[in-house]
């Protein structure tokens, strides 16, 4: 193993708050349902790693934050379902069910370490909208302080379409960035990611990535397994990329090597943090908000946008789609419909039709001062592409 794997494998070993997320088919029988001795074998895992202090000797006690699938997959035998079901109100019925199990489960497996476990259930909205945001992160903040360990879900029974995270990869990406985890190990059927497909001879694991574009041409896709899960390798690179942009070193291995991950030993495929934080809401924005509405942008806007880092004004806008109001976030597109970047709005969907396409000395004139400003400004707009 090489110096700078080394320094990586250490860095992880030192991490303080960790986020670990298990998928349901590392935590399902054969059949499809909860299996009550996987989740003790992870529990254990956990337990050991909470309870061993980071290194250098006499830092402060580890934090841990479960993010965990399973509630649908153990729902499924109570309610005499043979596998998931893949319309929605019998999966949040599943969940209904599952949950409680799951939980249950969760609580009885950490108590035999005298450990507390807390359950958070949380729907995009929870991570889209500042205000759930803020009080998520304080509830989080809270149960680490007085020593309980997390167990986060995607709140299945309620989430419509619309308003889930859709696999619990990026929930657990969202979720280390809530809590500013140190870093964030993806448990996965396979142990890391791969130059082709993991079942064959002729792949190699690939040991650390520096950067997204260190895997361009990796067929990502074929790497993962299907199962009771919605997950694959592709969902798990996505929220490795978002994590590691928030500055938070990701390990991804499988769940038979979670130890090992967690001591900082070399398995899995370990991705580097950026080398600077992404701003805590400029990566909600790109990564967890929900646009309410849409703002079409002339040719000009857009590279003033783009190529010059500019405000959006008035007088780029061409055309305003959606019911929004100031604050939330919106959509900037091109005239070819081709969505460039995301911003936060400083005005209500009703005023922007008297506003496009006119310059803000114009508007103060004959509105008012308070006209005079940037529909969407620089410090509150993260680009989509380039």
């Amino acid at each position: 193993m090489g110096k700078h794997v080394q320094t990586a494998r250490q860095d992880v070993a030192s991490a303080r708050r960790i986020v670990v997320k298990v998928g349901s088919s590392s935590l399902a029988d054969a059949a499809g349902g909860l299996d009550a001795d996987r989740v003790d074998a992870l529990v254990d895992v956990l337990a050991t790693a909470r309870q061993r202090p980071p290194a250098p000797p006499g830092g402060r006690p580890r934090e841990i934050v479960l993010v965990s699938s399973g509630a649908i997959a153990a729902g499924l035998a109570p309610l005499g379902l043979r596998r998931r079901p893949r319309d929605l109100a019998r999966q949040q019925a599943a969940a209904s069910v599952g949950q409680g199990l799951l939980m249950a489960r969760y609580t009885a497996s950490f108590a035999r370490y005298g450990i507390r476990a807390g359950q958070i259930l949380l729907t995009s909205d929870d991570t889209s909208r500042r205000a759930h945001h803020r009080n998520a992160s304080r509830t989080l903040d809270k149960l680490l302080a007085m020593g309980a360990l997390p167990v986060v879900n995607e709140n299945d029974t309620v989430a419509t379409d619309e308003i889930r995270f859709g696999d619990n990869d990026r929930l657990a990406a969202l979720v280390a960035h809530l809590v500013h985890a140190d870093l964030l190990v993806l448990l996965s059927d396979v142990d890391g990611v791969y130059d082709g497909d993991p079942r064959l001879a002729d792949s190699t694991r690939i040991t650390e990535v520096h950067d997204p574009a260190d895997l361009d041409g990796v067929p990502i896709g074929s790497t993962g397994k299907a199962g009771v899960g919605t997950g694959g390798m592709v969902t798990k690179v996505e929220a490795a990329a978002i994590a590691a942009a928030a500055g938070i070193p990701v390990v991804l291995t499988s769940a038979s090597h979670a130890a090992d991950a967690l001591a900082g030993r070399d398995t899995g495929t370990y991705f580097h943090p950026a080398p600077r934080r992404s701003a805590d809401r400029l990566l909600w924005l790109q990564h967890a908000s929900t646009p309410r509405g849409a703002l079409i942008l002339d040719d000009g806007a857009v590279r003033a946008v783009v190529e010059g880092r500019k405000s959006l004004l008035p007088a780029g806008i061409a055309a305003a789609e959606g019911e929004f109001t100031a604050g939330d976030p919106v959509e900037l597109r091109d005239t070819s419909g081709r969505a460039i970047a995301r911003g936060l709005v400083g005005f209500d969907a009703r005023e922007i039709p008297r506003l496009m396409g006119r310059s803000t000395h114009d508007l103060a004139r004959e509105l008012g001062p308070a006209y005079e400003r940037e529909v969407v400004h620089r410090d509150d707009l993260v680009l989509l592409t380039t």
